[in-house]
C-alpha cells in the first residue's frame, strides 16, 4: 500500500507551499518596509510607475523568443489589440488566439 493510498499527507507538499507562502509575504512586505524609508519624490513616482511594465516586459520577451514566429507573433497582435481597445483582456485572448491559430495550423518540425 502506497503512503497516497493509506491516506498519508504528502509533507514535503506541504512543506514546500508553506516555505512559499512565507517567501512571498517577506518579499511584499519588505517592500512595503524599505519603501516606507523612501521619500517619494516626482522621479521615485514615475520609476515606481514604469515598474509593472518593465517587469511584464523583461518577463515577456524571453519566452516569446524562445516560443518562436509564432509566439512573437501573437505578441505583436496581442500589443495591436491593446493599443486598439485598450483592454487587457481582449489583448490577451487575441494574442493567445493567433500563436495557438499558427501554432495549429503550420506546426513545428
Amino acid at each position: 500500500m502506497t503512503p497516497a493510498e493509506a491516506g498519508a499527507i504528502p509533507y514535503g507538499a506541504v512543506l514546500a507551499i508553506a516555505a512559499m507562502t512565507l517567501a512571498t509575504y517577506l518579499c511584499r512586505s519588505s517592500g512595503v518596509v524599505l519603501m516606507s524609508w523612501v521619500r517619494i519624490t516626482p522621479r521615485v513616482q514615475r520609476a515606481l510607475a514604469a515598474l509593472p511594465g518593465s517587469i511584464v516586459v523583461a518577463t515577456v520577451v524571453p519566452i516569446a523568443a524562445r516560443s518562436g514566429p509564432d509566439g512573437i507573433l501573437g505578441i505583436l497582435v496581442g500589443l495591436v489589440v491593446m493599443r486598439l481597445v485598450r483592454n487587457e483582456l481582449a489583448a490577451l485572448c487575441a494574442g493567445l488566439a493567433v500563436a495557438a491559430a499558427v501554432r495549429a495550423l503550420a506546426p513545428h518540425a
